[in-house]
């Protein structure tokens, strides 16, 4: 009689002791340990390889500004009837009214204005945050404005236009005088608002201004020109480097000055605080008037102003 078989239970993923297989599932494992550890790891401490690996996922993120309501109306549901299209559909009626169609107001995609910090205290950060200042100004097609600051104000708009990020980088270093040298934060304010606020902060733009606060000049004119600006904009949105770090506590005179005019304040030190941003600037649809509220480290997740002014 002969022997019976004995069948093998089969491999689910069809390996078996396939070496070159076991070889993927480690390689896969390791490039998404790598990439995870790439999520979480400080601008500022990134080596060259590390940067030009985040320089390609930033292109890849997705950006897209909470719309506001506009004055003109749309079809749509029953928010208001429209009486011009009312009467017109109801002519084949004979003038008796049957049908009420209503309308919606339109929406458009909020402007957005972004202020970034190239001073010598942001070196460490200000070349790979040019590179966001691209990415997001090529992935929003609604109007985007760029200015950069150190002890003056240098718009950057056009410079960042082109396909290529690097000679776009490049272009900005030669552009701007004052790269990696003092900072001189309530002047490039006072001159963004009487030079600049009229022509772009209307149709309830955001604002971005990233930079750690480090200031040499007068914190009155700061406050003074952080107020005014916050007056002008629809959201006041502070991005602080230094605040991915949980023993970071906001005690220079710039960040106290800025901080009662802020809406929000949060980290853009690494991928994760950008995803965190990208989420936060789609779901803009609070009133103009909101909390200012504030995402810190270690803290929780949300906090108010008065845990920060001092």
């Amino acid at each position: 009689m002969p022997t019976p078989e004995v069948e093998t239970p089969s491999d689910p993923a069809g390996n078996g002791d396939d070496p070159e297989a076991e070889q993927k599932v480690i390689e896969i494992t390791r490039t998404y340990s790598a990439r995870e550890r790439l999520f979480q790891k400080d601008f500022g401490e990134m080596t060259a390889a590390e940067i030009a690996a985040v320089k390609q996922l930033m292109a890849g993120f997705v950006w897209n500004l909470g719309e506001r309501k506009t004055r003109r109306f749309r079809p749509g549901r029953m928010a208001q009837i429209d009486l011009r299209r009312s009467l017109r559909h109801n002519l084949r009626y004979g003038g008796e009214i049957l049908v009420w169609p209503g309308r919606e107001p339109r929406t458009t995609p909020r402007p957005l204005v972004l202020l970034a910090d190239i001073s010598g205290s942001m070196e460490q950060y200000s070349r790979l945050l040019v590179h966001f200042l691209y990415s997001i100004a090529r992935a929003l097609t609604q109007k985007v404005e760029v200015f950069v600051f150190g002890t003056r104000l240098t718009r950057i708009t056009s410079q960042l236009k082109g396909r290529d990020v690097d000679a776009a980088v490049r272009m900005v270093s030669s552009t701007v005088t004052d790269w990696a040298g003092g900072t001189r934060i309530g002047d490039s304010l006072k001159t963004f608002n009487f030079d600049w606020g009229r022509r772009v902060l209307g149709r309830g733009a955001v604002v971005l201004v990233i930079s750690d606060g480090w200031d040499r000049g007068e914190p009155d004119l700061l406050a003074t020109e952080m107020a005014r600006l916050q007056r002008s904009c629809y959201r006041l949105i502070w991005l602080n480097p230094l605040l991915g770090s949980v023993r970071y506590e906001p005690l220079t005179r710039g960040i106290q000055a800025a901080l009662p005019h802020v809406h929000d304040f949060l980290p853009v030190h690494n991928l994760v605080s950008l995803e965190t941003l990208a989420l936060h600037l789609a779901s803009l649809t609070e009133k103009r008037g909101s909390p200012r509220l504030h995402r810190v480290p270690g803290r929780g997740s949300l906090v108010s102003a008065a845990a920060f002014v001092r």
